[in-house]
């Protein structure tokens, strides 16, 4: 057997991975799978034109509710809904990303999985 290798090929001693470091990685594994469940099952709300449209998605990114004030359903001003609508999903979704990158960023210690 060549020297710093055990009976499975393994490196051993300081250069190989250690028991520690091992159980370390699963712990950060399983913490980010239980808190990426945890941000999926989330709902994150945003709205646009003063409240006029409401959106509630879920980490997912699935819409879960939308309100539309009827003062905003103006016949003639469809182009206006439409942006409001855009408007409330982008920012429902840049909030549920956001929560996301925080609480992944505070499991990993600031590296990038």
């Amino acid at each position: 057997m060549a020297k710093g290798f055990n009976q499975r090929g393994m490196r051993s001693g300081n250069g190989g991975l250690n028991m520690n470091m091992i159980r370390q990685a699963q712990k950060l594994s399983e913490d980010m799978q239980k808190r990426t469940a945890e941000l999926e099952a989330k709902e994150y709300s945003a709205q646009s034109g003063g409240g006029a449209v409401s959106v509630t998605i879920t980490g997912k990114h699935q819409v879960k509710s939308l309100t539309i004030a009827p003062e905003a359903i103006h016949p003639e001003d469809a182009e206006l809904l439409q942006d409001m609508l855009l408007v409330a999903l982008n920012e429902a979704n840049r909030l549920a990303d956001e929560d996301k990158e925080q609480a992944m960023s505070k499991l990993t210690g600031g590296l990038s999985l």
